[in-house]
């Protein structure tokens, strides 16, 4: 079973420039990964990369304007990445939103910006980057879900909804790359409350909230088990 340190791999982070995405940019970063950043957020992506970059010394940290609802977009990104590095390793599902709507006032606008961002997204970036992985016979793919996905709320339902579509589809995903034996693992991680407001080291997360490094070490830590082993779906959230 082939094995890459973390030092030869490339990453695709959507949403990469703040909150949780920023958090994992920066601990892959600091490991030695290439890491491609995308939102739409083109400013912001390139801040955050020069500041990155800047901390670990070296240009690891890239930015990449891309809006995950439009396909060819993603293909986009997904070729230029091939081209330069002929390989993405690591894809990081981050980028999420929610239109807080009650249940008998959904719009339709509201529900599709929903899915459309969380759900189809992320379906739309795998299928791109699924066929790269297999052929390099490695990859990880880790899916930024919730407790959301668990537990439905009243405040946000189409976001409860597409996390729990998340967690099935990556379910399927899973299922897929056992049976044709590919050396792929695919990760949830279903974080609570997460601080995406005090996010500087060592400053204290509101009451409830978990720190955006905790769930940076989670993904370092999963990243480092062995091939052979894959933890489905990870809580994280505040005691």
């Amino acid at each position: 079973m082939i094995d890459k340190p973390l030092s030869q791999q490339v990453a695709v982070v959507t949403g990469g420039g703040t909150g949780i995405g920023r958090a994992f940019t920066e601990a892959l970063a600091a490991a030695g990964v290439q890491v491609v950043i995308a939102s739409r957020r083109e400013t912001v992506l390139r801040a955050a990369a020069d500041q990155i970059n800047q901390e670990v010394g070296s240009e690891r940290v890239f930015a990449y304007a891309c809006d995950i609802r439009e396909n060819v977009q993603i293909e986009s990104l997904v070729n230029d990445v091939i081209k330069r590095w002929r390989t993405i390793d690591l894809l990081i599902n981050n980028s999420g939103l929610a239109v807080p709507e009650t249940v008998e006032a959904i719009s339709e606008e509201g529900w599709d910006k929903v899915m459309d961002t969380n759900l189809r997204g992320v379906m739309q970036l795998v299928r791109a980057v699924l066929p790269h992985m297999i052929r390099n016979s490695f990859g990880d793919i880790v899916n930024v879900s919730s407790q959301a996905g668990k537990h439905g709320y009243a405040d946000v339902p189409s976001y409860c909804a597409s996390k729990f579509g998340l967690l099935g589809y990556a379910e399927a995903l899973r299922d897929h790359v056992r049976k044709i034996g590919a050396n792929i693992r695919v990760f949830n991680l279903c974080p609570g409350l997460v601080d995406v407001e005090n996010t500087n080291p060592g400053q204290e997360p509101r009451a409830g909230f978990i720190h955006v490094a905790n769930i940076a070490r989670t993904l370092m830590y999963v990243l480092s088990l062995d091939r052979n082993v894959v933890v489905e779906d990870i809580s994280i959230y505040a005691r």
